[in-house]
């Protein structure tokens, strides 16, 4: 049996760290007045303080950073062109052995 994990928008966290900095509030209490889960909200504080702009926080849904991503595109192509490298390198030792 699965559990279903809730999933929130980027908005509703944004709100939920700004209802927990402007307001007068604990942490636990504004956890408990929107239903998420202990140490959530801190999480989400993290993340957000980490990320390089409000923008590239909490891309959602497995989603990477525009520039986590952008890595990540540019090693697989890397990997592409070696392969066609030492295909290439083979090729062309199988096109001197028979030029001999």
């Amino acid at each position: 049996m699965s559990v279903k994990r809730k999933k929130y928008s980027k908005q509703f966290k944004l709100d939920a760290i700004q209802m927990y900095e402007t307001g007068e509030k604990s942490m636990a209490q504004v956890e408990r007045e929107l239903g998420i889960t202990s140490g959530m909200l801190g999480k989400w504080r993290e993340e957000l303080q980490q990320a390089k702009a409000p923008s590239e926080a909490f891309p959602g849904n497995g989603n990477l950073p525009e520039c986590e991503g952008r890595i990540r595109q540019l090693e697989r192509e890397n990997a592409q062109l070696r392969q066609e490298k030492e295909i290439l390198k083979k090729v062309l030792g199988i096109y001197s052995k028979d030029a001999r």
